[in-house]
């Protein structure tokens, strides 16, 4: 597959119209504003001038690993969008981005509460000027509570949401997963609150209010944590269980887990009942496949260290590539564990086309992810690279309305 020549996409997109002006830096509110921009929305992304000691832009260009000084995260992270460079500090910088708000339907900012009033950019102000708007405000604990004025990164969001507890081996210290799900589930909690909240715009369109009334989405990086912690709270609720670490098991629910092989490890999700039979059917065990005690998931909960071990013993005396080809044929659900080499070699990634090659504005081919959800009939498509700090500045600003 070659590069993306960054053409218009072959049909209409489902955000397309739809003008954005994103305000945030790093992960959680710029991945909001990317999604939006995947699938048709202009997004236009202000960033800070260089300073002294500063390169100036989102900090996420200068994150992990640099080609000519800039991040290859950024060909995802800032993919479809515009660069325009204000200075927020300042007073003329602050009304200039107050009128390309005047103009959109969105802004999204991922600030620590107060920052935007004191800027004289909050919602109230906003809304005054532009009553159709919608803006996303993503922090660590909300716009209001009594934590609110804490710091909050995604680190912090995970621990707080209940997340990090869990993510341990018992005994062991919590690990982090290795990427900030904290401010990708903020963010993609964001976007369904944009599309929910362009939704009710339409309901409020009245002749004096002609794009319909916008609101406020309050996301909070614990929260979005929180929301996504199933059966957490209401065990502790009722029984007064503190759910504690499992490692790589899913406690509750058996069998499911990670098993080692000859040349590696698999995952094993054999926790429904009828494919718990066939799992056990696979690997000679056919004894366990019909004991009755096992044929619900509470009896096979009682004796998951037993089937564990069984499982283990026959996957440890095989290869990956036979445990896949014997459990795929059985249609009982496995994986091997990939990484970075495994996704970019595996032809089902290729024909899902969800690794795509764009070129960076040096000549650069780097492969980045597809486009998440797949429409199919106004689907998302990747049509700018990654911007230069202040590419689009006066192209943007040109068209204020004088």
């Amino acid at each position: 597959m070659s590069p993306l020549p960054f053409s218009a996409p072959p049909s209409p997109q489902a955000l397309g119209g739809l003008r954005v002006i994103e305000l945030g830096q790093l992960i959680a509110g710029p991945f909001a504003g990317k999604t939006l921009a995947d699938f048709g929305a202009e997004v236009i992304k202000i960033e800070p001038p260089p300073a002294e000691g500063s390169a100036g832009g989102d900090p996420l260009r200068q994150w992990r690993m640099l080609h000519n000084g800039t991040s290859v995260w950024w060909q995802v992270q800032s993919r479809n969008k515009h660069s325009v460079v204000l200075d927020l500090r300042t007073p003329e910088g602050r009304e200039t981005a107050a009128r390309l708000i005047d103009e959109a339907d969105v802004v999204i900012e991922n600030f620590k509460p107060g920052t935007m009033e004191k800027w004289g950019l909050g919602y109230d102000a906003l809304s005054a000027r532009n009553p159709g708007l919608i803006m996303l405000r993503i922090s660590g604990y909300g716009q209001t509570g009594p934590y609110k004025d804490r710091p909050g990164f995604a680190v912090v969001g995970e621990a707080m949401g209940g997340m990090r507890y869990l993510n341990a081996e018992p005994g062991r210290i919590p690990v982090r997963a290795g990427v900030s799900l904290g401010d990708t589930l903020a963010a993609l909690h964001g976007v369904i609150g944009i599309l929910l909240a362009l939704q009710a715009r339409h309901a409020t369109v009245t002749s004096e209010v002609p794009k319909g009334r916008g609101q406020v989405i309050d996301v909070a990086l614990y929260e979005a944590v929180f929301n996504c912690m199933e059966s957490l709270l209401p065990e502790y609720s009722a029984f007064g269980a503190v759910r504690q670490p499992a490692g790589s098991a899913l406690p509750g629910i058996a069998p499911s887990n990670a098993y080692p092989c000859a040349d590696g490890m698999v995952v094993i999700g054999g926790n429904g009942d009828s494919i718990f039979k066939r799992l056990m059917i696979a690997i000679g065990r056919d004894d366990l496949a019909t004991d009755p005690e096992l044929a619900s998931n509470p009896g096979r909960v009682k004796r998951v260290a037993e089937i564990d071990a069984t499982i283990g013993a026959w996957t440890g005396a095989r290869a990956v590539s036979q445990v896949l080809d014997v459990l795929n044929a059985a249609s009982v659900p496995v994986g091997r564990i990939y990484t970075a080499q495994d996704i970019a070699e595996d032809p089902h990634y290729r024909a899902r086309e969800m690794i795509v090659p764009v070129t960076t504005h040096d000549g650069l081919t780097v492969e980045v992810p597809g486009i998440v959800p797949k429409l199919s009939g106004t689907p998302g498509a990747i049509q700018r690279r990654g911007p230069l700090l202040g590419e689009d500045t006066e192209a943007v600003l040109s068209r204020l309305k004088k």
